[in-house]
């Protein structure tokens, strides 16, 4: 059987025998068997990956940043050649179609891209003649290890969301991605190594929570960053920050999408189907959640219903499969529970998915795609974030009384509107209590060059994902006052060849 071992100081930690003894399984969920065994981190492990980086920040922080950023572009071509078996590890054990692991592949790209050229963003401001002789210049400097905790969901793109940032800045980096799904993240750190980034710059640690709260106490660990559920993002950045750590944690996410009786009903129901049911629904972006307005109602829904049905399920492998299956059996059983449970809430079940299965693949973790509609507010498929591929269906009467059903959500991630009135889509984006909004976009993540973040229980931290946030986050400020007198004007001291003042 595979295994999948820590990755320190350059290379394989741990050894076939791993290193703290502790094994956890790695399945793929398109057949539920398990195929590799991952190393779990204890407290040595954590411990040996922080020394490694601590070691490394010594003569990485003062490398020059032309060295930083030629070591990145090679990574990036290294990466770009290896797309497709970076998206096949993702689609192996995560069970993400091919062509979703490939898009997560070039957006995970796009940040790489974004480190090479971070030369403008890290360079400083001077002030000159501030008073006679007095010289005020701010600088950016680099903060030391950081930790970066990932989830299943996107093994590779979120992973890069993160170091090549954090090193470009002249960090060094503890990465802890989910047991779930790590071989993407080991490929990413023998790419970098191949690259020529230095040994114990990238380091991988595997485990659980363990693992997790070693790192968050870490006395050498100067910044966390952390994407998953709420409760883990809260504990994380209430427990790093007790330790003095600076952290961002994204958690959980219940996004919305308001369509207007103007919209053009056929797009936005097109767009539905795509943004609730990829990746089997497993990513905070999807839209879990449509709010239709007045007449939009009916045909909107029958419209959804009928594009659903002609999603195709099946393997990630399979080149026409368009969803894939659930991460775990317990989390598809979770999914199912709250399908189940809709009806009795008030829901009408348009379309259940609780029964689909694939022949030959029966022990796989499918779902089929279900469609609830008159969802009351406040019922547990409203509330909570579901993961997987079920989509509520609101109605209001009012823009106003949608936007109260959108803004009552205890989550802020994301938002959309689909409406063909410039001024109705205008009042949204300023209304709508969310960190990131779509205007007949379903979900609006933006570009490398912005930042990626959202509201109330969505994220924790005062600084954003990526883009300039990113920059702030993994350095910290410095300004510094200089005073030069001219040597012309010294009384006594060393003949520099300065002619006499007039």
């Amino acid at each position: 059987m595979k295994t999948v071992t820590h990755w320190i100081g350059g290379k394989p930690f741990g050894g076939a025998a791993g290193a703290s003894g502790t094994w956890g399984p790695v399945t793929d969920p398109a057949t539920g068997e398990v195929t590799a065994q991952v190393a779990m981190a204890g407290a040595d492990e954590v411990d040996a990956a922080v020394a490694a980086a601590k070691e490394a920040y010594a003569t990485w922080r003062t490398s020059s940043l032309a060295q930083r950023i030629a070591i990145l572009f090679r990574y990036r071509e290294l990466l770009n050649a290896r797309r497709d078996d970076l998206a096949a590890l993702i689609t192996a054990e995560q069970g993400k179609v091919h062509a979703d692991a490939l898009g997560e592949v070039a957006r995970g790209l796009e940040i790489v891209e974004l480190a090479c050229g971070l030369g403008m963003a890290l360079k400083g401001d001077t002030s000159t003649e501030v008073s006679s002789n007095v010289d005020v210049a701010s600088i950016r400097q680099p903060l030391g290890v950081i930790v970066g905790i990932s989830p299943f969901n996107f093994p590779a793109m979120i992973s890069m969301w993160m170091f090549p940032m954090a090193i470009a800045c002249g960090n060094t980096f503890v990465h802890k991605p989910s047991s779930k799904a790590p071989s993407a993240s080991m490929l990413l750190a023998e790419l970098a190594t191949e690259a020529g980034v230095p040994d114990g710059v990238l380091n991988i640690v595997h485990g659980d929570e363990v693992a997790v709260n070693a790192l968050l106490d870490h006395p050498d660990v100067a910044a966390v960053s952390f994407v998953g559920s709420t409760p883990v993002a809260r504990h994380v950045y209430t427990r790093a920050s007790a330790a003095g750590k600076r952290v961002q944690a994204l958690g959980e996410a219940k996004n919305h999408m308001l369509v207007l009786p103007d919209a053009d009903l056929d797009a936005a129901a097109e767009a539905a189907v795509t943004a609730a049911y990829g990746s089997a629904g497993q990513r905070c972006m999807a839209v879990s959640v449509v709010v239709a307005v007045g007449s939009a109602g009916d045909p909107l829904v029958s419209r959804i219903a009928e594009r659903a049905k002609k999603v195709k399920i099946g393997p990630g492998n399979d080149p026409t499969s368009e969803m894939g299956p659930l991460i775990t059996k317990a989390h598809r059983d979770q999914v199912a529970d709250y399908v189940a449970g809709a009806a009795a809430q008030g829901a009408d079940v348009v379309l259940d998915g609780r029964n689909f299965t694939v022949e030959g693949l029966e022990n796989g973790h499918w779902m089929g795609v279900s469609l609830l509609d008159k969802v009351r507010t406040g019922s547990d498929v409203h509330r909570d974030e579901i993961f997987g591929p079920v989509l509520c269906v609101l109605r209001a009467e009012t823009y106003e009384e949608a936007m109260d059903i959108i803004n009552g959500s205890p989550f802020g991630n994301a938002s959309s509107i689909f409406t063909r009135d410039g001024g109705a889509a205008r009042r949204f984006q300023l209304e709508v209590e969310t960190g990131m909004v779509g205007v007949n976009v379903p979900m609006p993540v933006p570009v490398g060059y912005h930042s990626f973040g959202g509201w109330k229980d969505s994220a924790f931290g005062d600084h954003r994902m990526y883009g300039s946030e990113a920059v702030h986050f993994y350095t910290r400020g410095k300004v510094i006052t200089s005073r030069w007198p001219d040597p012309a004007e010294v009384a006594a001291g060393p003949d520099l060849g300065f002619p006499a003042s007039r």
